[in-house]
């Protein structure tokens, strides 16, 4: 019994194996890489972050592929006759199963250990690559026309010349910088300096100029100087935020929900204690709903905020574990259809899950992210569906 179970996955892991290399393979070079090169990046920015975007890419990748290994393993046991025979020595189908059923369970925890954990290491990491060329190409304009212009923000900069870096930690430095920006009236201000440094602040989306010995003139024609002044100005090409809670490991997103929690809580001692004085005071039209729309709008946004993490939490989960699902109905499905080709079993098992599984799962965290079904089991609905075909198909499997 073991030596058959060993066989089997022996099998599995040599499949899987060389599916998701091969499959990892086509998406990095075919896909990731061509669109960040479309994006302005060279490639020695590409081949930086290509070993931070494939554990990006593999809770995608290895439930598909497993589905496919499956497929190919038992579709080739069952047509070569190999499940008849064990059927025939007196053992139980479910031995040869139980295989594949573990591979699906480890993938599962690694999956989810994958978007916990790597993903947003590795999205950190892409980020500040990717950030790195975009000053990299800030300081290019600077350098080759003495001059970068913002129009869309009413920012414009003027040097001398750019110092080259001594090392790759050192802050660029800025010759003789003229930088001037619109005010909120539509009025143009101008600050001169000797030298300014420029720090790509990633996490609040901005440049950072530190500029030293200059003055700063007003609309009005007034005039003072200062030592050292500190300006910002966005992000030429503004990055995705790693506060979006697919970028957070499900303990950061849990600090934030105790953080929004509590500031829900005192918003409401706050909003209690109000009510109390304007009773007291006999102040009614502060009592009138609706009167705090600012108030109202920030508890909205903290309420959108927290569905989304919870939903986030939940569906990292519920994601993860589908690999398990995938092989409980790929495996004995395989065997039903053992005369087929292995690519028509899993089109035939793939082509469901695509049309039926994922429009479900989208749909429930979307609702979940609004707030109009609880994630706790939203987020399960489409792995319950899995599981009930899953034991349809096993039972015909185990009763023939």
């Amino acid at each position: 019994m073991r030596i058959l179970q060993r066989y089997v996955l022996g099998d599995l892991s040599r499949v899987f194996g060389l599916a998701i290399f091969v499959l990892t393979l086509l998406l990095v070079v075919m896909g990731v890489a061509n669109e960040a090169a479309n994006k302005g990046l060279g490639p020695e920015q590409i081949f930086k972050i290509i070993p931070y975007i494939v554990p990006s890419l593999l809770p995608y990748t290895i439930p598909a592929t497993m589905l496919l290994t499956v497929c190919i393993v038992y579709g080739r046991m069952a047509g070569d006759n190999e499940i008849t025979a064990i059927k025939a020595a007196g053992i139980n189908v479910l031995a040869v199963l139980v295989p594949s059923f573990a591979l699906g369970g480890i993938l599962s925890l690694g999956t989810f250990i994958l978007t916990d954990q790597f993903i947003p290491w590795g999205r950190a990491n892409i980020e500040k690559v990717i950030t790195q060329a975009m000053e990299d190409i800030f300081l290019d304009v600077l350098r080759a026309n003495s001059s970068y212009n913002d129009t869309a923000h009413g920012i414009s900069i003027l040097v001398s010349s750019v110092e080259p870096r001594k090392s790759r930690d050192d802050r660029p430095k800025l010759v003789r910088p003229i930088f001037r920006y619109r005010l909120a009236g539509g009025e143009i201000a101008t600050i001169t300096a000797r030298e300014a440094t420029v720090r790509f602040d990633l996490q609040e989306q901005q440049v950072e100029l530190t500029l030293r010995d200059g003055k700063l003139e007003s609309p009005t024609g007034d005039t003072g100087s200062f030592e050292q002044e500190k300006r910002t100005l966005p992000l030429p090409t503004p990055t995705d935020t790693l506060k979006a809670p697919r970028n957070m490991t499900i303990d950061g997103i849990r600090r934030e929900i105790v953080d929004l929690n509590r500031e829900r809580d005192d918003l409401r001692e706050r909003q209690m204690a109000g009510v109390v004085l304007s009773l007291t005071a006999g102040n009614f039209s502060r009592l009138i709903p609706g009167d705090h729309p600012l108030l109202e709008r920030q508890e909205q946004a903290r309420h959108e905020r927290h569905c989304k993490l919870l939903t986030e939490i939940h569906g990292r989960v519920a994601l993860s574990c589908s690999c398990i699902f995938f092989v409980l109905i790929g495996s004995p499905f395989a065997i039903l259809q053992a005369r087929r080709q292995f690519l028509t079993n899993f089109a035939m098992c793939f082509l469901p899950i695509l049309i039926v599984y994922y429009p479900v799962v989208l749909l429930m965290m979307g609702l979940c992210k609004d707030g109009v079904v609880d994630p706790i089991w939203g987020m399960w609905v489409a792995n319950v569906g899995l599981l009930a075909t899953a034991v349809y198909v096993l039972r015909r499997v185990l009763k023939h």
